[in-house]
């Protein structure tokens, strides 16, 4: 299932012994498209102090109460690395972060999260209740320290979810609407699209494009170039945000633009809610 970013915005993050805070933002690989990082709030008892929980973390979301429980404890947190998240978040900023959960790294591999489709699945032995974190942790912990030498001064490519709502979309012949929103795919993390509010440039709607007809983004003109053009996208299929998208809809959208989807890519059958988080 898809999930929109706002309505992800405010969800609860439950560690293993009480609250953390509150999602305030998300980072996003900018080559990948895949959010890597929640930035979550910790309100009064960490000082608000913002922190990164990464989905590596997630398991069993309770979509209804607006709950993400995570396999990490609030004295974890409290002791995790400082990071400014109101600043551009370094490849150094990440191993050490990483390093200090004991988490492998994300990148390196042909799938969206190092060789595999799921964030949980990086982590080997992990059973989803705690039993084999420990043992995996301290398989990993060698890993990781040996890999931050190589990839220590990597560009990073982590931007703002936030930061980029209202850049300008350009199509091949000309603008034709803004970022307005994210949707999100609840299992692997990765935007499958990005919502586009074209209300300045016609009695307007919103729709939905790939980030793979993404031909280029400039982050310091806040503009997004897509392979699409100003018609296509005027004809596309209206996107209804109280409305669920499900598949049906998703084909009728690439269809729309003659291009195949990417769950035609996918060598396993999308994961039920037990499957995708273990309990």
């Amino acid at each position: 299932m898809l999930r929109s970013m706002k309505d992800l915005e405010n969800y609860a993050i439950g560690a293993k012994d009480g609250s953390i805070g509150h999602v305030k933002d998300f980072f996003f690989d900018d080559e990948a498209w895949v959010i890597r990082y929640l930035v979550v709030e910790t309100g009064t008892w960490l000082s608000s102090r913002k922190v990164l929980i990464s989905p590596i973390a997630i398991h069993a979301p309770n979509w209804t109460e607006k709950l993400l429980p995570v396999s990490i404890t609030r004295d974890q947190v409290k002791n995790s690395p400082d990071i400014d998240t109101d600043k551009p978040v370094s490849r150094q900023h990440e191993t050490t972060y990483l390093g200090y959960y004991g988490y492998p790294y994300y990148w390196g591999g042909a799938g969206l999260w190092a060789s595999g489709a799921y964030p949980y699945a990086m982590f080997p032995g992990y059973v989803g209740n705690g039993e084999g974190r420990k043992e995996a942790q301290a398989a990993n912990l060698a890993y990781v320290k040996a890999e931050r030498a190589t990839h220590g001064n990597d560009d990073p490519h982590l931007r703002s979810c936030k930061a980029v709502v209202g850049y300008h979309i350009h199509a091949t012949d000309g603008e034709i609407g803004h970022v307005s929103g994210f949707l999100v795919d609840e299992h692997t993390w990765a935007i499958r699209y990005v919502i586009i509010d074209t209300s300045n440039w016609w009695v307007g709607h919103q729709v939905l494009i790939s980030p793979e007809w993404i031909d280029s983004v400039s982050w310091t003109k806040q503009t997004v170039s897509i392979d699409l053009s100003r018609q296509s996208v005027k004809d596309a299929p209206v996107y209804d945000a109280t409305k669920q998208l499900n598949r049906d809809h998703e084909r009728g959208l690439y269809h729309h633009y003659e291009r195949s989807g990417y769950w035609s890519n996918d060598t396993a059958n999308e994961p039920d809610r037990l499957e995708a988080y273990p309990l």
